[in-house]
């Protein structure tokens, strides 16, 4: 455990594997995780050092002046001095965290978030330097958790697996990179440097030491699995062969069936409550990827394409494509952001935008009719054209106004009108065609501004884009009616990176540099290059497919690890259901009852998930508890099986009890101890300890209350959800305000009810029920985004469409526009 050593005698000494409270083989598994993992970063923290002294020597060379210079070189100095007591010291702070993976108050001591719930008594002030250091550790540990979130997510198992408890999530790991962090930022107190020089050192353990923690991760998960520690763990889709399904839906014993991994390869290895994973066999590589289990040990990106209903272990469901006709625009939108949803149906577009012409006139008219007479009697020279385009090449591309304030196209069309006086001596106006451009493109600019929050980078590009779209549009009246424009879809991925639905974590870095240079590339080519356009926005949909490709990996792993805790859940049904069969009615002691619904109930899963319902290892276990039934009821009709006392015993080891305990537990469901000749003291004892222990799969989140029945409306919406694609976008109302956030579902269960929602970029989010889910649709707190809602841009389209409408005092047909 990471301690201060500013002050000795007066804090409590490291804990080490020696003095721990642990069982034999876990202390024999943790010395082999210690002595590799100090090896390793004994050598890397070596050379951190070395790295360290040298930055803060070329800080010094290339001070400003002579008082900083010496600041730098006094703190070399005193590093130098110091430096061989860090590693030591980081060393003692490692083995304390392993030592200590049993201890529940571990984490509150190390200060990990969501231990202890914030109260009045255990606030208190945090110094300035310890936020900046806070700070900085924690970007390097998120930083590397996301690059090695597989080899994580398995050592968190196989750590739940050595503490006997839930699986252990990258925070809590003693060997996470939060974990490492925290001891380095306490073993660096034995340096006495200052703030800025203790910010240098934790950016060099970054750069020099964490570079290498992705190949750290999973040689310790090669080194568990060495050991026996959940030798047989897999991290891929297990995939659902076809089977006739009962109409109410298949039991969970079916389901079990079902979804049966092969039986594992090699023993040993337990389960940790609360674990969400597949076990099965396969051949883990290094504990980072394990082979499937019906000869699909490659499972390859095109997988997210798969039918979302199968079982393949996507997130997506298969995109629906029209084909030469109109798209259903009512079906849910699956696809990520900026990409397109379904192709353009065949139409005219000329007739298309002929009805938008007809929509223009109708509200040029009633507009005409409010006017002064003198003014509609005056004319004006009619602008060419091609000389608007000329002045438009020439118009500044900036997104302010001369004033300071954003320009709009009114501003543009105003300031080409002006250059045309100036030219010409004399007003001008535009030909109807040209002005019918502009009014229909500063209409799909007001609608998408509506959409846009003003502290994004897209208000700026949008900014940039209005003179080369004012061009396209000028000259190309497809981009008015057809969605896969290129043009069009650049405006579109513009302006969905800033839309009012997405939260600050949605938005990728990479995505707006990704923006920023297609934009870039337009606004300084499409003068000269009429497919600048077309080119930028390839560049752009290649870089947004690869962004896509990387939410539906991340998506993906949140969805195999709901369908391992669904899997859980179904093994747990099994299992009470099998302990209530054999019970049936015999009159057991009731401490008899409770070691079998709860240890021996939990035995009964892990067998099932390991080795299916077909398994001889399952008959077996079937064949115990029949055997326990008979021994503790009296009804056996001889002696016990000498066997079957270290059969319960070692399969209680199994899932995460003591050897003491299971004992305890093996003796009293093999001998018919009555009520009355049980000894209280110890069966209290016993109790207790059980009591204190979590279950395997236990859900550490309170007790959903019991709901009233849904109404029809409700029940209708519920109905409606369970015949969705995996994939499907909704947007949810995320305060009083009626600001919107959008999320997907990703996956749901049909059997436990379920869902899974991740955000823009395929991280998870949260999961609720479908249920609830349905009653949020019903009060109108939560709604499926269709498809013509989808894109920010044909949302906005459609938005102008109405405007358009309403001025023309009719209703028009949407065909094609």
């Amino acid at each position: 455990m990471p301690v201060s050593f500013d002050l000795p005698g007066t804090h409590t000494p490291p804990a080490t594997l020696a003095s721990a409270n642990l069982p034999r083989r876990v202390r024999r598994v943790m010395d082999h995780l210690l002595s590799f993992v100090s090896d390793e970063m004994a050598r890397h923290l070596s050379q951190m050092l070395n790295e360290a002294e040298q930055q803060l020597f070329r800080l010094a060379d290339h001070a400003r002046n002579p008082g900083i210079q010496a600041g730098h070189m006094e703190t070399l100095r005193t590093l130098r001095l110091n430096r061989a007591d860090l590693v030591p010291r980081y060393l003692i702070g490692l083995e304390s965290a392993l030592a200590n993976v049993r201890d529940p108050k571990a984490a509150a001591r190390l200060g990990v978030t969501g231990v202890k719930q914030p109260s009045f008594r255990n606030l208190s002030l945090v110094d300035d330097e310890s936020m900046d250091e806070d700070s900085v550790l924690r970007d390097i540990a998120l930083r590397h958790e996301s690059r090695a979130s597989l080899p994580l997510h398995l050592l968190g198992q196989r750590f739940g697996v050595l503490a006997g408890q839930p699986a252990f999530d990258a925070e809590r790991l003693p060997v996470g990179p939060q974990m490492l962090g925290r001891i380095l930022r306490e073993a660096a107190n034995a340096l006495q440097i200052g703030l800025e020089a203790r910010l240098l050192l934790f950016r060099t353990f970054d750069r020099v030491v964490m570079i290498h923690y992705g190949h750290l991760a999973e040689t310790m998960n090669a080194l568990l699995e060495r050991d026996g520690i959940l030798p047989s763990l897999a991290y891929v889709p297990l995939r659902v062969r076809p089977v006739l399904q009962n109409p109410k839906g298949p039991t969970p014993a079916e389901r079990i069936r079902q979804e049966k991994p092969a039986p594992a390869h090699g023993g040993g290895g337990g389960a940790g409550a609360g674990s969400n994973f597949a076990l099965g066999g396969g051949d883990p590589a290094g504990g980072s990827h394990a082979a499937s289990h019906d000869g699909h040990a490659n499972v390859d990106a095109d997988d997210a394409h798969a039918d979302a209903h199968g079982g393949s272990g996507t997130a997506q469901a298969p995109r629906p494509r029209a084909a030469g006709g109109p798209r259903d625009i009512h079906r849910p939108h699956t696809a990520w952001m900026g990409e397109q949803d379904g192709e353009d149906g065949g139409f005219d577009e000329s007739a298309a935008y002929a009805l938008l012409q007809q929509l223009l006139s109708g509200r040029r008219d009633l507009i005409g009719k409010l006017r002064p007479a003198a003014r509609q009697e005056r004319t004006r020279q009619e602008l060419p054209t091609p000389d608007l385009l000329r002045a438009l090449d020439n118009l500044v591309s900036s997104p302010v106004s001369p004033t300071g304030s954003p320009r709009s196209l009114l501003d543009i069309k105003q300031t080409l009108l002006a250059q045309s006086r100036q030219v010409h001596g004399k007003g001008a106006a535009f030909s109807r065609e040209d002005n019918d451009a502009f009014e229909l493109l500063g209409m799909l600019y007001s609608q998408i501004e509506r959409e846009v929050r003003r502290d994004t980078p897209a208000v700026g590009l949008l900014g940039r884009l209005q003179v080369p779209l004012l061009r396209v549009a000028l000259q190309d009246r497809a981009f008015f009616v057809r969605q896969q424009h290129p043009a069009r879809q650049l405006l579109n991925a513009v302006a969905e990176s800033g839309a009012t639905w997405l939260g600050d974590e949605d938005v990728d870095p990479q995505l707006v540099h990704s923006l920023r240079n297609a934009v870039e590339h337009v606004v300084q080519n499409f003068r000269e290059d009429p497919a600048a356009f077309d080119t930028a926005n390839r560049e752009l949909q290649t870089s947004l497919s690869h962004l896509a490709r990387k939410a539906e990996v991340t998506e993906r792993r949140h969805v195999e690890a709901a369908r391992g805790k669904e899997k859980l859940e179904l093994a747990k049904r099994r299992s009470t259901e099998v302990i209530e069969a054999a019970v049936r009615d015999q009159r057991l002691p009731k401490f008899v009852r409770a070691l079998l619904n709860q240890a021996w109930a939990d035995v009964l899963t892990l067998t099932l998930l390991r080795h299916g319902e077909d398994s001889e290892d399952w008959q077996k276990q079937l064949e115990a508890t029949r055997h326990i039934v008979a021994a503790t009821g009296g009804k056996a009709s001889g002696p016990t099986d000498p066997h079957l006392a270290t059969q319960i015993e070692g399969s209680l080891v199994q899932v995460g009890y003591h050897i003491d305990e299971a004992g305890a537990i093996a003796r009293r469901l093999t001998t018919g101890i009555a009520e009355d000749e049980d000894d209280p003291a110890s069966r209290t004892e016993l109790a207790m300890k059980l009591k204190a222990r979590a279950r395997l799969g236990e859900d550490a989140e309170t007790p959903k209350p019991k709901l009233p029945p849904r109404t029809p409306e409700e029940q209708s919406a519920y109905e409606h959800l369970r015949t969705l694609p995996f994939g499907s976008w909704f947007e949810f109302i995320a305060n009083q305000q009626g600001d919107r956030i959008r999320r997907r579902l990703s996956w749901f269960s049909p059997i436990t009810d379920n869902a899974l929602f991740v955000n823009q970029r395929g991280q998870r989010v949260g999961e609720q029920s479908l249920d609830s889910l349905a009653r949020m649709i019903a009060i109108g707190q939560a709604h499926i985004v269709t498809a013509d809602k989808g894109r920010l841009v044909d949302r906005a389209w459609h938005g102008a469409l109405n405007a358009l409408r309403s001025f023309a005092g009719g209703k028009a047909q949407e065909e094609g526009a």
